[in-house]
């Protein structure tokens, strides 16, 4: 006989300490703890946005779009950990077997040694990966939407059976050191569906962004207990499946017309991987008493900011003009850095004068109108060196730096203090001031 403690659904009146369990406490020096290796997929750049792998016992959710990818991303990291000795579970609430090894065939991983099951009962799940020789290290429930416990009365799908659906299987998990995959379903604002506790539970948050439109895929992690937070991972949607983009700068500028007035590349940093792309931004005369602002890849109300410091500051007549801004590719930026992009973009294209070809911008723009200093601006010019770039407007440093002669394998840089400056080195055809770098 085992003795078993269960827990209070309510705190009972008149609660003393006479009442509870102890709990050992430990210390937080222990040299006697363990430590857990990562387990690596070889999806390089899912497991850079995992943290460099996934941590034994972890919890991590992803939500997107319908028909985005997650299945199949999922389906691809969990055979290839299979396929290095792992026992890995793959549980649909959605699909049918058959249908998820229609799939896995379409993919070419049909011989990868998967156990899969097609059930929405938490308590048959829990009970079918307790047994067996080897214990499960990887499980994968696809969706957590669909999931119900069966002493709950409500429907799969709402607030108490996601929430109570998720903490069951988390503590499993903890306890016996499984990794668990979640795929949630998100609203129509692209959150994720069901209560908010849900991303509080989970270890680790992953977003699949992208249009359906385009063949990329963006994986974007929005939370990690075990790794750094903002980094992405790049995909591109084929045939076979999610295949990676290793270096997404020179993809999306595959595609860009340099002699283009209103186009600007910009150095972009997400996470720790640094990355080009070209911010396009058209200003054409307006009949309405209230022009349009469109923006797709990156915040409107910054926008709306940059329009109005460069008609206070600078001058220049934008208020009749509708404005329309795109990041190409379909990703989309959130840091300030993209500030001065964008501004130079809306003044290129209201001059109708394109910008040198090989010259990137970075870096952010305050209501005053000066140019503020951004997240490591090396590692932003050496990707944009390493891609053939020749010149950089950035904003000015701290440090002094000593004017040298620029070489041929130099990036030449040219520091602002003020938006002014940016105008005015378009409109004088002066060569802006070089510094090695």
């Amino acid at each position: 006989m085992t003795e078993d403690t269960v827990a209070q659904t309510a705190v009972p009146k008149g609660l003393t300490s006479k009442k509870g369990r102890k709990v050992d406490f430990v210390s937080l020096n222990d040299p006697t703890q363990t430590n857990y290796k990562r387990y690596v997929s070889g999806i390089e750049e899912f497991d850079r946005v995992c943290g460099g792998g996934l941590v034994p016992g972890s919890a991590t959710l992803i939500g997107g779009d319908p028909g985005i990818g997650k299945s199949t991303l999922l389906l691809q990291a969990i055979c290839a950990l299979a396929q290095k000795g792992a026992r890995c579970v793959y549980v649909s609430g959605e699909e049918a077997i058959d249908q998820v090894r229609m799939r896995a065939k379409r993919l070419g991983l049909a011989e990868a040694p998967v156990e899969l099951a097609s059930t929405t009962n938490i308590r048959d799940i829990l009970t079918s990966v307790e047994g067996g020789e080897k214990p499960v290290e990887f499980l994968v429930i696809d969706s957590i939407q669909t999931m119900y416990v069966d002493n709950i009365e409500s429907a799969p799908g709402t607030v108490t059976q996601v929430r109570t659906s998720a903490q069951e299987i988390i503590r499993y998990a903890k306890a016996r050191n499984m990794a668990v995959l979640f795929v949630g379903h998100v609203t129509k604002e692209g959150q994720i569906a069901g209560p908010r506790v849900l991303e509080h539970m989970v270890d680790t948050v992953l977003y699949f962004e992208g249009d359906r439109s385009h063949h990329f895929r963006i994986l974007r992690g929005v939370k990690n207990r075990f790794g750094p937070t903002d980094e992405i991972g790049v995909f591109e949607m084929e045939g076979g499946g999610l295949a990676e983009v290793e270096n997404p700068s020179e993809i999306f500028l595959s595609q860009r017309n340099q002699d283009v007035a209103g186009s600007a590349v910009l150095a972009a940093l997400e996470g720790s991987r640094p990355m080009l792309v070209e911010v396009q931004a058209l200003a054409a005369p307006s009949s309405l008493a209230s022009p349009r602002r469109s923006v797709i890849g990156w915040d409107p109300n910054r926008l709306a900011m940059i329009v109005a410091v460069l008609e206070t500051r600078i001058g220049l007549q934008i208020s009749g003009c509708d404005i329309f801004l795109n990041i190409a590719g379909g990703i989309r930026i959130n840091e300030p850095a993209a500030d001065l992009a964008v501004a130079a973009a809306l003044i290129s294209a209201l001059q109708n004068n394109p910008l040198p070809a090989e010259m990137v911008f970075f870096g952010e723009v305050g209501l005053a109108g000066e140019v503020r200093q951004v997240a490591q601006p090396d590692l932003r010019l050496k990707e944009a060196h390493k891609l053939g770039f020749r010149e950089a407007i950035i904003p000015k440093s701290k440090k002094s730096i000593a004017p040298k002669k620029a070489k041929n394998d130099e990036i030449r840089v040219s520091e602002l203090e003020h938006i002014q400056m940016l105008a005015d080195l378009f409109v004088s055809n002066a060569p802006p001031k070089a510094y090695a770098v």
